[in-house]
């Protein structure tokens, strides 16, 4: 069923996972359109942009973010257009970025969303990429937390992704030795030809705590951390004294249900952290940053424009293809940062 004028589509949280998320939690609905009210724009959904912190929001669990309900709609960051405004600031076809979720049209207050114009409407979509929500968590992680050195040496896992390939890339700006992870050898070829790391290492090599350690011979300086699991295991004991490590995800966990019983590694975490002088923050972009967003455009976008910095965009046709595209974000199936296109420019 394509996106059409009559009729709302939506997907919702059916129930919540049980480990790993599968297609029964979700239900695609169709309904009538919203009508605004006073002060509200109609808007329709042209991209929908789909990141593993939706996994969390699937839970009912405490967070920094309520959960999503359920027979709600499921959250997302999206790119849409005017349908019907009535505040003055915004006219019918305005290209605009909102949290309309996973549906084809949301009703928001004009003071919700952020007028996309200019440049970006050359690419709308990177509004939810490199310009959005992912490369300002790169970009603050990395310059804030992470505070990049030129000769330090810089790992990120997931590094083909959304998050980690602004931040090797920054990072190479800035004169660190960058050495990725990613899961297989196209995406690593992709890493070090395309987006000029100095070194990739596919996680699914059976020696890749080996390959790691090959790969930085006077340890590391910088992890930027988003997976955690094995990658961080293989990363702790190469961790030189004074290293950073900004926390935005870990996205390796997110489907666990419990702590498995064996060993207490925590001890063992803690006394490097402590021998090493380690700084280990975590941070949630907009709560932590969201103040700061003017300052990443301002250095994001030359760099986009002049070709520094590029990003990758693994783009699934249909919002009824959405949950299966999810649970395979979270596997590590998708190549580049996942954009649904829900609707064409115009109906």
């Amino acid at each position: 069923m394509n996106q059409n004028k009559n009729v709302n589509r939506r997907i919702v949280l059916a129930s919540r996972p049980d480990g790993k998320p599968v297609l029964d939690n979700f239900r695609l609905e169709t309904g009538d359109i919203p009508q605004p009210d006073d002060g509200q724009l109609l808007l329709r959904t042209i991209y929908l942009s789909l990141d593993p912190y939706m996994r969390g929001r699937m839970n009912d669990a405490p967070s920094y973010s309520p959960p999503v309900e359920l027979n709600a709609v499921m959250v997302g960051g999206t790119v849409s257009r005017v349908e019907a405004s009535r505040h003055p600031d915004f006219s019918p076809g305005d290209w605009v970025l909102n949290q309309g979720g996973w549906q084809d049209y949301a009703l928001a207050n004009a003071g919700e969303v952020r007028k996309l114009q200019g440049d970006i409407l050359q690419h709308p979509s990177w509004a939810l990429g490199v310009l959005g929500m992912p490369g300002f968590t790169a970009y603050m992680g990395l310059m804030d937390i992470g505070q990049p050195r030129a000769g330090e040496t810089l790992v990120v896992a997931a590094a083909s992704g959304a998050v980690g390939a602004v931040v090797g890339q920054v990072a190479k700006l800035k004169g660190c030795r960058v050495v990725g992870v990613a899961g297989g050898e196209e995406k690593c070829r992709y890493v070090t030809q395309t987006l000029g790391f100095d070194v990739c290492i596919d996680h699914r090599a059976p020696d890749f705590a080996h390959r790691l350690a090959q790969a930085c011979p006077g340890g590391i300086d910088i992890y930027f951390e988003n997976v955690g699991g094995a990658v961080f295991d293989a990363v702790l004991p190469l961790l030189n004294t004074s290293a950073r490590i900004p926390l935005c995800g870990l996205i390796a966990n997110y489907n666990i249900k419990d702590l498995s019983a064996g060993l207490d590694r925590l001890p063992l975490l803690t006394g490097i952290i402590l021998r090493k002088r380690i700084r280990m923050q975590g941070f949630i972009i907009t709560q932590d940053y969201g103040h700061r967003h003017q300052e990443f455009i301002e250095a994001m976008e030359p760099w986009v424009a002049e070709g520094k910095v590029r990003m990758r965009e693994d783009l699934v046709e249909e919002l009824e293809n959405a949950p299966r595209a999810f649970i395979g974000l979270l596997e590590g199936k998708n190549f580049g940062k996942l954009v649904i296109r829900v609707g064409g420019d115009t109906l």
